[in-house]
């Protein structure tokens, strides 16, 4: 059953996600196709992470009748269904949670409190309000909000060192819970190619990836989100995937990626891959990095299959340079 309720708190990641696409949705929104609002539709995102773009989504298009979110992460997916489910006992565990950590006294303290936590959440069987409990804390308490895990699937992402972190932000947790109840939420957690089996045969469906980013460099991909690889036959694979929605009528897609040509003119991996498809390029900024210098602007790619309104072609040569020590 939907339950309607107050979203006039703004929705946004209730979570940090490499990737995020939160500074990049007013761009992103330009790309949409242009007829969206004007009819019902599903909206599909098979790489859903921090949720920036999904939540743009359901409070700009009242018109989506159904959506569907999928990631390989289980412990993302169930954050998502206690979000929905159970926001005010999230809540209140987490907040319990946060004073005990706030109440420590030092850094070694907190870093101590911090590392217990991580191998509560990496060992103990837990219940998944206190599962998703975990996962925040460490995410808001972690090296720059990074999530990645070892050979084990183990999360081992180190000590933040914040002095006073925002661990518990209620009012969002409360108008992402409205959001996800405002219309039909397919929750998943597994293969993205999965998706294709909940397309709306009647009506219009919108799909937008953001997968695991193809590396700009050797040294540059921080992985993993997950214990599985991204790598190039996998974004082959969604290359695939992307013109298999092609046979299908009323499917739109929209893909995000980096912009690998504009680093380097001979890797011409996406340009080959999609050249049946319209290649645009926006800016983005580039937050995680263990080296602040290394952090700026560069472009990303949107990928799709329609033509976006003001489309312009860009050749990789003619976009300005972006910072190289990245």
């Amino acid at each position: 059953m939907i339950i309607k309720q107050d979203i006039s708190a703004v929705g946004k990641p209730f979570i940090k996600w490499a990737g995020g696409k939160g500074k990049l949705v007013s761009q992103l929104d330009e790309f949409l196709p242009e007829n969206l609002g004007r009819h019902a539709f599903t909206y599909v995102e098979p790489f859903v992470g921090g949720g920036a773009m999904l939540f743009h989504m359901l409070q700009k298009y009242p018109n989506i009748k159904r959506v569907v979110i999928n990631d390989i992460n289980p412990y993302l997916t169930i954050a998502y269904r206690v979000v929905k489910e159970n926001p005010e006992e999230l809540i209140n565990r987490l907040l319990k949670l946060a004073n005990e950590y706030y109440a420590l006294s030092g850094e070694e303290a907190q870093k101590t409190f911090f590392l217990d936590v991580r191998t509560i959440f990496n060992s103990e069987k837990l219940d998944d309000i206190d599962r998703t409990k975990y996962l925040i804390f460490l995410n808001r308490t972690c090296f720059n909000g990074l999530y990645r895990v070892n050979g084990k699937g183990h999360f081992n992402v180190p000590f933040g060192k914040y002095a006073h972190p925002t661990i518990c932000n209620a009012d969002v947790i409360r108008a992402d819970s409205a959001l996800l109840n405002s219309t039909e939420v397919v929750i998943l957690n597994g293969d993205f190619e999965e998706t294709i089996n909940y397309l709306d045969e009647q009506g219009a469906n919108f799909f937008y990836f953001d997968p695991p980013y193809r590396p700009l460099s050797a040294t540059s991909s921080f992985t993993s989100y997950a214990k599985e690889d991204f790598n190039d036959e996998e974004q082959i694979r969604l290359r695939d995937f992307c013109q298999r929605l092609n046979g299908h009528l009323g499917i739109r897609w929209m893909l995000s990626n980096a912009d690998c040509s504009a680093k380097n003119p001979e890797d011409r991996f996406f340009e080959e891959n999609y050249r049946d498809f319209f290649i645009s390029r926006v800016y983005a900024s580039r937050s995680i990095n263990a080296n602040p210098s290394k952090r700026g602007k560069l472009t990303e790619l949107l990928i799709s299959n329609y033509r976006p309104e003001g489309y312009i072609e860009i050749a990789a040569e003619d976009v300005e340079p972006y910072n190289r020590a990245i």
